[in-house]
C-alpha cells in the first residue's frame, strides 16, 4: 500500500531496464573541499545566530551497505536546523547534503534538487540524475539533500523485513469483512512502528518544516536567492517555499506538479484518472483496444485475488496488490512498457515473477530481501501535513466512481484513501497546501500530458494558484514522470535557458 506519486520509482524503473552520510574533515578533504564562501549577508528571520553562522564542513562523501559513496567529485556535509522550528533555539537535527561543485566560471549559485515521494533521498540520487543536468552543472554547484524524517537525516524506518515481508498478503483492495480487518489493522500497526522508531520527530516533519530548512541551507550556502529543481512532490515543496519565502525565489522549476489545490481524495482520484490514462496509451502502443485490454488485465487481477501466482522467488507469491505494484512501475516511463508487456505475458500464462520483480523494484527490495525505506518516510511526512482522514465508510461510498474512472486501478487507489493515514497518531495539518507566491520571480512550472502519477492538468492549477505574473506554463505532449531530460529538445532548451540565462518562456509554451 503505497501512494504514487513517487519519482523515485521512476529510478527503480531506470535501474531495472537499461549515499552518503555526513561530512568528514581532515585527510578526507581536497581541494574542492575548501570553500571561502560563507552564509549569505542576510540571515533568515527567526533563526538563531548559531545556526545562521555555521560553515557547512564539505568532505568526501562516506557510503553504507545501502548506498554506496559516490565517485567524482561528490561533497558531503551536514547541515544542522532546529528539531521544532516553533522553538528555533531549541535542539536541533541534521540533514545529509550532497554536492558537485560548478564546472565552469561563470558559477550562478547552488542548484538545489528535491526529487520527489515525499521520502526520496537526495544524497543518493543526485549522482545518479547528474549527467541528465550536465548542462545546469556549467554554471550551478549541483546540490540535494536528505530532507528530515529520510535517510540520513533523521530517516524512520517504521517496520522490519521481515514484517514488510509478511504484510505483503494483506489485501489492499479486501472483498470480505476478514479482509477489511485485516487490512486497517496492519495500516494502524504500521502507524505505531513509524510513532516508535520517530519519537518526537514524528510530529516535525511537514512540507512546512522542510521549507523552512531550505531557506536556511540557501543561506548557509550562500545564495542570497533560491534557485531549485522540484521533481514530483518536490513540486508541492518548491510551491510552499514560494508561499513562505516568495522575496527570496530565484529562479526555481516544478516538473511533474502536484495538484496543489486536491486534497486526500482529490489526488487519489486524480492518480486513478492518471495511470488508467497511461494504461491506455500502453494498450495502444501495442494495437490493443483500450477498453478492452484494461478488462483483459483487471480479469488477470480478480483471478490472482483468489489464487496468487507461483514465482521464482522462494517463499514468495504474486498477490493481487503486487501484481498491481508490478504493472504501475512501468507506466511512470515509455521504456518500461516492453517489460509491462512481457511481465502480462507471463502472468497469464501463470508465472509470476516478472511482475514480482517489478513490484520489488518499487518497493525498493534487494536480491537479498532488505527493503527501502522511502515509503515509510514517504508515510511519515503525508499524514503529518494531511488533515483529512476519509472513513471506511467514505472510502466505501466513492469506490464505485474510482472504479468507473479505472477497473484496473481505482480499487486499489479508493481504498488506499481509507488506509494510508488510518488511526495515525498525529493529526494532520491542512486540507491542501498553500503555494501562492505574490510578489516572487517568475516560476516555471512543467506539465506533460501523459504523466500518470501526477496528471497534467494538476500542472496548470500549480501555475494558477502561484499567482498571476508568476506561475509560467510550460506543457509537454510526452509520456512518462516528468517532462526535463526525456527526450524533448523544446523541453529541455527551454528549461536551460530559463535556469542559466534568466530567459522566462511565454505562458503557455506548448512542446510535441
Amino acid at each position: 500500500m503505497a501512494r504514487l506519486v513517487r519519482w523515485t520509482a521512476l529510478m527503480a524503473a531506470a535501474a531495472l531496464l537499461t549515499g552518503c552520510s555526513s561530512g568528514s574533515s581532515g585527510d578526507d578533504q581536497d581541494d574542492r573541499g575548501s570553500d571561502s564562501r560563507g552564509p549569505s549577508a542576510v540571515a533568515p528571520s527567526g533563526v538563531p545566530a548559531s545556526l545562521a553562522s555555521q560553515r557547512l564542513d564539505w568532505g568526501r562523501c562516506k557510503g553504507t551497505a545501502d548506498s554506496p559513496a559516490p565517485g567524482g567529485d561528490w561533497q558531503c556535509a551536514t547541515l544542522k536546523v532546529p528539531l521544532d522550528w516553533a522553538e528555533p533555539e531549541g535542539e536541533t537535527i541534521g540533514l545529509a547534503m550532497i554536492r558537485d561543485k560548478a564546472d565552469g566560471d561563470r558559477r550562478i549559485g547552488s542548484l538545489l534538487f528535491n526529487f520527489g515521494g515525499p521520502g526520496g533521498s537526495g544524497v543518493s540520487t543526485m549522482p545518479s540524475y547528474a549527467d541528465s543536468v550536465s548542462r545546469l552543472h556549467e554554471r550551478y554547484d549541483l546540490v540535494s539533500w536528505d530532507p528530515r524524517g529520510v535517510a540520513a537525516s533523521e530517516g524512520v524506518r517504521c517496520r522490519e523485513d521481515e514484517d514488510i515481508q509478511a504484510a505483503e498478503s494483506v489485501d489492499a483492495t479486501p472483498d470480505t469483512p476478514a479482509e477489511e480487518q485485516a487490512y486497517l489493522k496492519d495500516a494502524a500497526d504500521f502507524g505505531k512502528g513509524c510513532e516508535k522508531a520517530a519519537g518526537k520527530l514524528m510530529a516535525h516533519v511537514s512540507t512546512t518544516d522542510t521549507a523552512r530548512d531550505m531557506d536556511l541551507m540557501r543561506h548557509v550556502l550562500g545564495d542570497a536567492k533560491m534557485h531549485y529543481f522540484g521533481i514530483s512532490y518536490g513540486t508541492e515543496l518548491g510551491g510552499v517555499y514560494a508561499h513562505l519565502f516568495p522575496k527570496n525565489v530565484g529562479r526555481l522549476i516544478l516538473d511533474a506538479v502536484v495538484d496543489p489545490g486536491a486534497d486526500t481524495m482529490g489526488h487519489a482520484e486524480n492518480q486513478t484518472r492518471g495511470f488508467q490514462r497511461a494504461l491506455d496509451d500502453y494498450l495502444e502502443s501495442t494495437g490493443q483496444d483500450p477498453e478492452q485490454g484494461s478488462r483483459k488485465i483487471a480479469d488477470l487481477l480478480e483471478r490472482i485475488d483468489s489464487e496468487p501466482l507461483p514465482t521464482s522467488s522462494p517463499g514468495r507469491k504474486l498477490t493481487q496488490t503486487l501484481a498491481l505494484t508490478g504493472i504501475v512501475l512501468p507506466l511512470y516511463s515509455k521504456d518500461g512498457w516492453p517489460a509491462l508487456t512481457s511481465a502480462l505475458e507471463a502472468a497469464e500464462e501463470g508465472d509470476g515473477s516478472e511482475l514480482l520483480a517489478l513490484a520489488d523494484g518499487y518497493n525498493e527490495r534487494d536480491s537479498s530481501g532488505r527493503y527501502g525505506t522511502t515509503t515509510h518516510s514517504q508515510r511519515v511526512i503525508s499524514c503529518l501535513d494531511d488533515k483529512q482522514r476519509p472513513t471506511v465508510e467514505e472510502t466505501k461510498e466513492l469506490l464505485p466512481r474510482f472504479e468507473k474512472i479505472s477497473p484496473v486501478f481505482g480499487a486499489f487507489l479508493g481504498w488506499d484513501t481509507a488506509g494510508w493515514c488510518h488511526d495515525w497518531p498525529v493529526a494532520g495539518q491542512h486540507e491542501t497546501p498553500e503555494v501562492s507566491a505574490p510578489g516572487a520571480a517568475p516560476i516555471l512550472v512543467v506539465g506533460n500530458t501523459g504523466d500518470p502519477a501526477t496528471p497534467y492538468e494538476g500542472a496548470r492549477r500549480m501555475a494558477d494558484e502561484l499567482g498571476k505574473d508568476v506561475g509560467v506554463m510550460l506543457t509537454w505532449k510526452g509520456e512518462g514522470h516528468g517532462a526535463y531530460g526525456s527526450g524533448s529538445d523544446c523541453v529541455d532548451s527551454t528549461v536551460n535557458a530559463y535556469l542559466l540565462d534568466g530567459t522566462v518562456p511565454e505562458d503557455g509554451k506548448v512542446c510535441s
